[in-house]
């Protein structure tokens, strides 16, 4: 049986155990073939996994919510790692300070759809007003269903058509060590613990699939698990994934951005967790009303 795995951004750390399970074989282990998809942006990544033409998604746990309303007809089956994972970056040329948000003030940001959502709530809750006091939409040129965004926004700060970003670990990894930005904040490590709590990467399936082949969703679990545990013994496999997929610049830069991930490697979605994304999706009008955990996380 072959499983299609998407995720809406390749050359990035941030779904990377979803990208590993497939490309190291860990679902070949299990007994399925694999391929898997790059299709941005998030929201259409969990659109099609909704309408079957996608079996498991790699993605923000919360941008589920923009095809599965209320959670009905789609499961989170694990986590690909612990809490928010974007990181704030604007030009250098603007003297930012490490964990000033205010620099963002009347200045155009770039960030893609379900990871805006994050940004967003995060300049709220430090009142800044998202709509009112700087400029956020895509980064220009970032059209293609299979695009990279965080390379693509850090191609348009320094060509100045934005005047920052916020994004993968990749993008800010390749403006910063570039020149041309400057990192405000990693929202994984600095950010306030609410919003450390809004979302984090998770695989997603649709109950469809649960219900017909939980065979293959119990299999995709020990897949990314095991996945985790390959690159927690010897980050440097990810090397090996990068030179098949990515540039050679940024082939030569991922096993040192997982090495970085690492102690967020768990596969658990604790009732915390969830509690935490589910209030965050509430703010957000993506979610009407209270769930239970068993209604969000799927459990074999």
């Amino acid at each position: 049986m072959s499983l299609r795995v998407a995720i809406p951004d390749l050359i990035s750390p941030s779904y990377f155990p979803a990208i590993a399970a497939v490309e190291l074989g860990c679902f070949k282990h299990e007994g399925f073939d694999a391929t898997l998809e790059l299709l941005f942006p998030v929201t259409k990544t969990c659109e099609e996994l909704r309408e079957g033409r996608l079996d498991f998604v790699g993605g923000a746990s919360h941008a589920a919510l923009y095809a599965f309303k209320d959670w009905q007809g789609g499961k989170l089956l694990c986590a690909l790692a612990q809490h928010m994972y974007w990181f704030l970056v604007v030009a250098k040329n603007l003297g930012a300070k490490r964990g000033d948000l205010s620099v963002v003030k009347g200045r155009r940001i770039g960030a893609a759809p379900g990871p805006v959502d994050g940004l967003k709530r995060m300049l709220a809750a430090a009142e800044i007003d998202p709509e009112r006091d700087l400029k956020i939409g895509p980064v220009p040129g970032v059209i293609e269903k299979t695009a990279s965004f965080g390379l693509m926004a850090a191609k348009a700060l320094e060509e100045g058509k934005i005047d920052g970003f916020w994004a993968n670990g990749m993008g800010a990894e390749v403006a910063v060590r570039s020149g041309i930005g400057t990192l405000v904040l990693d929202a994984r490590r600095e950010g306030s613990a609410g919003a450390k709590g809004y979302t984090f990467p998770a695989l997603v399936t649709s109950q469809t699939l649960i219900d017909e082949k939980p065979g293959a969703a119990q299999a995709a679990v020990r897949a990314v698990k095991a996945a985790q545990q390959i690159l927690g013994q010897d980050p440097a496999r990810a090397t090996e994934v990068g030179k098949k997929l990515f540039p050679p610049t940024e082939a030569g830069l991922i096993a040192e951005l997982i090495r970085r991930d690492l102690p967020f490697y768990d596969a658990t979605i604790s009732a915390e967790s969830v509690a935490s994304m589910n209030r965050f999706a509430r703010d957000l009008g993506l979610l009407s009303k209270p769930v239970r955990y068993e209604d969000v996380v799927w459990k074999s």
